[in-house]
């Protein structure tokens, strides 16, 4: 079987990287004889990276050569059907899907996060789009209450999570080394907590908010600070910010590492504090507690999913508050452990939902769709 994914990759964002990791591990350990492509905006890196064919999806030609080729086109996972950060984006994915449509190809959504999306015309063109799919499936309940209301029957949705917590956990030995090139060294008995920062602003009242609580951090619980990266070249800037506000006081990791180093990190922290989903999600699967601060829908959905609240949003983010969150996360560390846990295990049960819906559209027509492409 031949599958071609599309979605948000070879940009360099850790997040959706390790989302394409996840899908692609999981694909190959549950139908051996796949083929797999990804539309990419850095194929040769993709490919290399993920031993995948890989094919350029700014080139319209590439697409369709792509296309034809397949078998199965999955859409996802990430959230690719939402006009929040882009009005156009919506439409590329949708045209994707659409062009399978145009050569008979069948289509999978694989665990994507729907929404928002604002747009009266583009909530009419994806719930057209998405009825005429073979598979739906979304990574949280919010998703598939949204497709019910702008007109996908929710018989046709199944509701699972975010296949990158089924990412095996990390090494930290090989965060300790990471953290030892940067420049950073644990001091014994001190907490360290990590902050995975979502904010294009560099002056912004979150960050001056921000800066506040990490003073108070190490003033009243003599904290160290390592500020991490998720989204390389969008994070940076406003880290180093903070490091410059806060200079000699924490540290910004200034280089890029993939999925298996940053999960290490992550699992030396004590504290993960995120704006960044996949940044939450990482320190879920390393059993590190979490405070989590809401930019999107996305990240309260994911909290509700491990029986948690996201502490508040970005744009009403106090360090009073914070401080009163953090002082709580501490001292109930181990009960929230144990319910992250317990969450994670029933949320990864649900995850070859995926695996299993493909196997079942594509057992009676791959031998077809392959001698249909010999012939085309």
């Amino acid at each position: 079987m031949k599958a071609l994914i599309s979605g948000y990759y070879g940009f360099n964002n850790i997040g959706d990287e390790s989302i394409l990791t996840a899908v692609v591990e999981n694909l190959r350990a549950r139908l051996p004889d796949i083929e797999i492509t990804v539309l990419s905006q850095n194929p040769a890196a993709t490919a290399e990276k993920h031993q995948v064919g890989a094919a350029d999806r700014r080139s319209a030609g590439a697409i369709i050569r792509a296309v034809r080729r397949c078998d199965l086109l999955i859409s996802g996972g990430g959230s690719l059907l939402q006009d929040a950060t882009s009005r156009k984006s919506i439409l590329y994915y949708l045209a994707v899907i659409w062009l399978a449509f145009l050569f008979r190809k069948k289509v999978f959504i694989y665990s994507q996060g729907i929404g928002p999306i604002s747009s009266g015309l583009n909530r009419s063109l994806t719930a057209w789009t998405l009825r005429r799919t073979a598979g739906i499936v979304v990574r949280d309940e919010k998703s598939g209450e949204l497709l019910a209301e702008i007109g996908v029957p929710p018989e046709n949705v199944v509701v699972t999570a975010d296949p990158v917590l089924r990412i095996k956990p990390a090494d930290p030995a090989t965060g300790r080394e990471i953290l030892a090139r940067e420049g950073f060294f644990r001091q014994a008995g001190r907490p360290l907590v990590g902050f995975a920062i979502r904010e294009k602003k560099i002056q912004s009242e979150f960050v001056d908010e921000l800066c506040l609580s990490i003073q108070r951090l190490r003033t009243e619980f003599d904290a160290q600070i390592l500020l991490i990266p998720f989204y390389y070249s969008e994070d940076l800037p406003v880290l180093e910010e903070i490091e410059k506000r806060l200079a000699g006081t924490v540290l910004a990791i200034k280089h890029k590492y993939l999925t298996d180093e940053m999960l290490s990190l992550i699992g030396n922290v004590d504290v993960l504090v995120g704006v960044r989903l996949h940044a939450l999600i990482y320190a879920a699967v390393m059993d590190v507690p979490m405070i989590a601060v809401s930019y999107d829908p996305k990240i309260n959905s994911f909290m509700h999913s491990l029986g948690l609240k996201a502490m508040s949003a970005v744009y009403d983010f106090k360090s009073d508050y914070f401080i009163e969150e953090f002082e709580k996360t501490m001292r109930d560390t181990h009960k929230v452990q144990a319910k992250v846990r317990k969450n994670i295990a029933a949320l990864i049960k649900k995850l070859d939902t995926n695996e299993e819906m493909i196997k079942e559209i594509m057992s009676p027509s791959v031998h077809k769709g392959g001698a249909d492409e010999e012939n085309a």
